[in-house]
């Protein structure tokens, strides 16, 4: 998608200045700033009203532009960069000196990645320094897939918002710990798995929590995702049934991936595709649609923990994860 040299031009003058721009990448909307400006950073967790404790993931063009920012580059993550970016891939390494506290949340990691969106790529090269770059909303909510998911989010003069279309991804990256580079830890599931990172590296990768006794992940900390109604994961159409019956108010309601679910009014169903990629970018924009209509529940029917070939295993395993922070237990 190509964009008016003008915006762009403005929207390299405010980063400059410290201030924030939000930008397109294929996962989600990410909320901008220089990266190794300390108090441009404190301006985005004020901003979206973040937690210190969660860090954040610096935004980079390219493997050079990483390595400003990393105190090691070890061959991992040359071989890591080289298939998967750009793409929804973040490595988490040790911090290089000028990286401030606040980005890593005091933590020893920082978390990089280059974006697989133009936009974003041509926003990194006019302004030639990396930007964090979370999610472009409120702390805790759904996060933003279109331009204007984050307008709702934030005032124009607070932020500018570089306009590149729907997220084609939709759920956030994969963030992988490379903090020992021998031991490989994914810390938060997304669209590349732990079986397509270790056909690249060649040893086996872990999941779960990390080493270092910090985060290193944004998106582990508390609710995430969350909309303003209150979501409920059913597993079965019977149960679905039941949750409706003894709502006290109109459910909206997320079907199996591909199968339409009758509902009477009050209630409404929101159909999800079939395709575990199809599903992944449709999932928070149904969420907020769902949202939109006020209901007493958001009712979702729960996915396939598991697809027919590794990558969308993965797929289905980043959708759970997003759910179950997502729901009210």
């Amino acid at each position: 998608m190509n964009h008016p040299q003008p915006e762009l031009d403005d929207a390299v003058r405010r980063l400059r200045s410290g201030r924030l721009v939000a930008f397109p990448t294929e996962t989600v909307y990410g909320l901008g700033a220089l990266a190794l400006n300390g108090e441009a950073v404190a301006r985005v967790f004020a901003a979206k009203g973040r937690p210190a404790s969660n860090p954040l993931i610096v935004h980079v063009l390219d493997e050079a532009m990483a390595r400003r920012v990393t105190g090691a580059w070890p061959m991992a993550a040359r071989r890591l960069a080289s298939a998967f970016w750009p793409g929804p891939l973040t490595l988490v390494l040790p911090a290089g000196a000028g990286v401030p506290s606040a980005v890593t949340a005091g933590g020893p990691g920082v978390a990089v990645r280059s974006p697989d969106h133009p936009l974003a790529l041509a926003l990194f090269r006019a302004v030639g320094e990396p930007l964090v770059g979370p999610s472009a909303n409120r702390s805790g909510a759904v996060s933003p897939t279109l331009a204007s998911h984050v307008r709702e989010a934030f005032d124009p003069g607070e932020v500018l918002v570089l306009d590149g279309g729907a997220c084609r991804v939709g759920l956030e990256s994969t963030v992988l710990s490379l903090m020992d580079p021998a031991r490989p830890v994914i810390l938060r599931p997304g669209m590349i798995g732990a079986a397509a990172i270790a056909e690249v590296l060649g040893i086996a990768v872990g999941e779960g929590e990390g080493t270092d006794g910090h985060a290193g992940s944004p998106g582990r900390l508390g609710p995430h995702y969350r909309p303003s109604a209150p979501v409920h994961l059913v597993e079965t159409l019977s149960a679905l049934d039941e949750a409706m019956v003894s709502s006290t108010g109109a459910c909206v309601v997320l079907t199996p991936p591909g199968l339409p679910v009758a509902v009477e009014p009050p209630h409404e169903a929101i159909v999800m595709p079939s395709d575990a990629s199809a599903y992944a970018a449709r999932l928070y924009a149904a969420l907020r649609e769902a949202d939109a209509a006020q209901p007493t529940w958001i009712l979702v029917c729960r996915p396939p923990a598991s697809g027919q070939r590794p990558e969308e295993t993965a797929i289905w395993q980043a959708v759970h994860e997003r759910l179950t922070r997502a729901s009210t237990p």
